[in-house]
């Protein structure tokens, strides 16, 4: 799959009323191809999960376009967001009991977030039983998902956003609460689901094993995208301004506020420190 999946061009979102505005994302641009697995990485407060929210249709961008395969979540009625997260786009949300249904069993949520695929009950049944025991959920099957601990809804909830085989999976820290070896039985879910079923992902996370599990790597700072990692190494992103945020270990050598040079060079542009000094 090689058309573009997400696609967001000068993306802004403000919230607040005026003279209180926070500004969360900040001209954000960023294309996804359908099949990538791509981990959104950044301090707190960055606007990782607001991306996520405006990708999913639950926010409206205050500027900017956003795209999910061609469609703009933002523009849709209501009931036609949730009838796209119902069957393209699964999504995790930061608080696992949001994703679920409380009174329900963990065999029950999975059930029941496949009823828009219109499978046979018994096909339901052999794939929500499936999926529980790739999340290690098997023994808790019958269990209410109000009465599970925290760590395994987080595990559920995953299990509920891959059920009906979306498209796209937009995950908020799905392994925050996790044991290393249940944040691998996840991320495994989402590999496996990516390879056999093509499923596209964008997780935000803080844990380096996600980041290092995943094709590629965007790296969100101060609401803009500051940088990308692919096969392990990390580049720089030019904004459309021109802009460069440098890596935090670089700083060191160029502080905030800092004057430099930008010198064209035979192998591209050199940054050289200026001391006002000198000037």
């Amino acid at each position: 799959m090689t058309d573009s999946a997400v696609r967001c061009d000068n993306l802004v979102h403000v919230y607040g009323t005026p003279g209180q505005e926070v500004t969360a994302l900040r001209g954000v641009d960023l294309t996804v191809d359908g099949g990538e697995t791509v981990a959104l990485l950044g301090p707190s407060g960055a606007g990782k999960s607001t991306l996520l929210w405006l990708l999913a249709g639950l926010l409206r961008p205050t500027a900017g376009t956003v795209e999910v395969y061609g469609r703009k979540p933002g523009a849709l009625s209501a009931q036609a967001a949730a009838g796209l997260r119902r069957s393209e786009v699964g999504v995790v949300l930061q608080t696992p009991g949001r994703n679920l249904l409380p009174y329900e069993t963990a065999l029950g949520n999975i059930m029941f977030a496949q009823r828009p695929t219109r499978r046979r009950w018994a096909a339901r049944h052999r794939r929500a039983a499936q999926l529980l025991d790739m999340v290690g959920l098997g023994p808790v099957a019958h269990r209410p998902a109000g009465k599970l601990a925290g760590g395994e809804q987080q595990r559920l909830a995953v299990a509920v956003a891959v059920a009906n085989k979306p498209r796209l999976l937009l995950a908020d820290e799905p392994t925050s609460q996790l044991d290393p070896g249940s944040a691998a039985d996840v991320i495994g879910l989402i590999q496996t689901a990516n390879r056999e079923s093509g499923i596209t992902a964008l997780v935000v996370t803080h844990d380096p094993a996600v980041g290092a599990a995943f094709g590629r790597t965007v790296t969100i700072r101060d609401g803009r995208v500051g940088a990308e990692g692919r096969a392990g190494e990390e580049f720089v992103v030019v904004g459309r301004d021109g802009t460069v945020q440098l890596p935090p270990d670089t700083l060191d050598l160029l502080p905030p506020g800092s004057l430099a040079r930008a010198v064209r060079t035979a192998n591209g542009v050199e940054l050289r420190p200026v001391s006002p000094e000198a000037e």
